[in-house]
């Protein structure tokens, strides 16, 4: 058996989708293992493009099983819109793609309690999709799961729970009129018609391909640096986003991950609040944000533009225990005179080769450069030992100071744009 994680080792947008999609041509399973529809994997294949919030990346090759692992938060919405989208654009989902009955739902006041909240308290910046209400009440022990929709019983029994707690919230917190159950209650009803047929246990599939000797690939969402416990807190998503979570969120044992990918572009980007030492506000933060097509996948909102962190990626590469490393957008430093990494900060007279523990001080740090000439457009190169020299000059100081092979190398959004070396 053979278990692959494909990490994000930013703040999300590291552009994992392309790398699961390519990735996923040598796989038979993908199966996503955290987060909820506020991930948006892009990929592009013949100059159409499709986002994927919910659902694996890899499914639009269909010879590939996709799964929803039990850590994932559902919106029914998004999942039903897509599975359809999929469908018409590969081949029809029905006994190639499977739904952990653990997986957590996000309904519709868990949205209306992330949007009122963001409103009320200036927020952190969160896309707004329910994720974080939604594992709280998981957390609390009164969310809906996936196999509650397969008894009409336990549908009811479980969403008057959820529900009056959450009404509560709504009418104290924020002065706003209580859902109704039978709206609510009818809607999900609709929903377990349409998606019980793909309702099993994820974790025992998985063992189930394992023993017949299948690929499987475990798909991360956000990024290493938006995770619960490891990321800029408070400025975090409501999940593992780290490798350790690929073992909980999929259920398999952390010993069957052999082989863990850590995605980077090669510069940083960040949407919403947060930190970000190697930002850059002016001119060169435009023309990369432009030239990258920075713009968020979920919410369309233009993102933060700065110089690769190697301070950040130190740690991302420890705690994932990262094998390999697949560099997207490359292409998108073509045309720029120099090019900067973040070899360390400074910080009270001393130097830090990671990042500090209070996030205030990640706001007074300075940031040390090490400078690297630009490069020419790279769209069309498929070898790494064709690429200009001052690129390989780039890739070798990130390989050198990491430790850690460059497997992957992605030049331009479509499919065929990457370098394997």
């Amino acid at each position: 058996m053979s278990f692959t994680a494909v990490i994000g080792l930013q703040r999300g947008d590291e552009g994992k989708g392309k790398i699961v999609d390519y990735l996923a041509e040598k796989h038979d399973v993908v199966v996503r293992f955290q987060g909820g529809a506020n991930a948006g994997h892009t990929v592009s294949v013949g100059g159409k493009e499709f986002i994927f919030h919910i659902i694996p990346s890899g499914l639009l090759r269909p010879q590939v099983t996709g799964a929803i692992g039990a850590g994932v938060a559902v919106d029914p919405d998004v999942l039903m819109r897509e599975m359809e989208e999929v469908g018409k654009l590969s081949t029809p989902l029905d006994g190639r793609f499977w739904i952990d009955g653990r997986a957590q739902l996000v309904l519709p006041y868990h949205k209306a309690e992330d949007r009122w909240e963001e409103e009320l308290m200036g927020g952190i910046g969160t896309t707004r999709r329910g994720i974080g209400p939604a594992y709280r009440d998981r957390y609390y022990r009164i969310g809906l799961r996936a196999i509650d929709l397969l008894s009409s019983r336990s549908l009811e029994g479980r969403l008057r729970h959820s529900l009056d707690f959450n009404n509560q919230i709504l009418g104290a917190r924020y002065g706003k009129p209580p859902y109704d159950f039978h709206e609510i209650y009818e809607f999900l009803k609709g929903f377990g018609d349409r998606i019980g047929p793909f309702i099993r246990d994820v974790s025992v599939f998985l063992l189930e391909e394992a023993r017949k000797g299948k690929n499987i690939l475990l798909e991360g969402a956000q990024g290493s640096f938006l995770d619960i416990n490891f990321g800029t807190y408070p400025f975090v998503t409501s999940s593992h986003t780290i490798s350790g979570g690929a073992s909980v969120g999929a259920g398999v044992p952390p010993n069957a991950i052999k082989r863990i990918i850590g995605v980077t572009k090669a510069y940083t980007t960040r949407v919403g609040k947060g930190p970000f030492p190697t930002e850059l506000k002016g001119p060169e933060g435009d023309h990369l944000r432009e030239r990258g097509g920075e713009y968020g996948a979920t919410t369309g909102r233009p993102r933060r533009c700065g110089w690769l962190d190697l301070v950040a990626l130190r740690f991302s590469a420890w705690i994932n225990g990262i094998s390999e490393l697949a560099i997207t957008k490359l292409d998108s430093l073509a045309g720029m005179d120099v090019v900067k990494v973040a070899r360390s900060y400074s910080l009270g007279g001393k130097e830090l080769l990671y990042p500090p523990l209070d996030l205030s001080d990640w706001h007074n740090v300075k940031v040390n450069y090490e400078e690297f000439r630009g490069w020419g457009e790279i769209g069309s190169i498929r070898r790494r030992e064709d690429l200009p020299r001052e690129a390989k000059e780039y890739l070798n100081f990130i390989e050198d100071d990491l430790k850690i092979p460059i497997t992957y190398i992605s030049v331009g959004k479509e499919r065929d744009q990457i370098i394997v070396s």
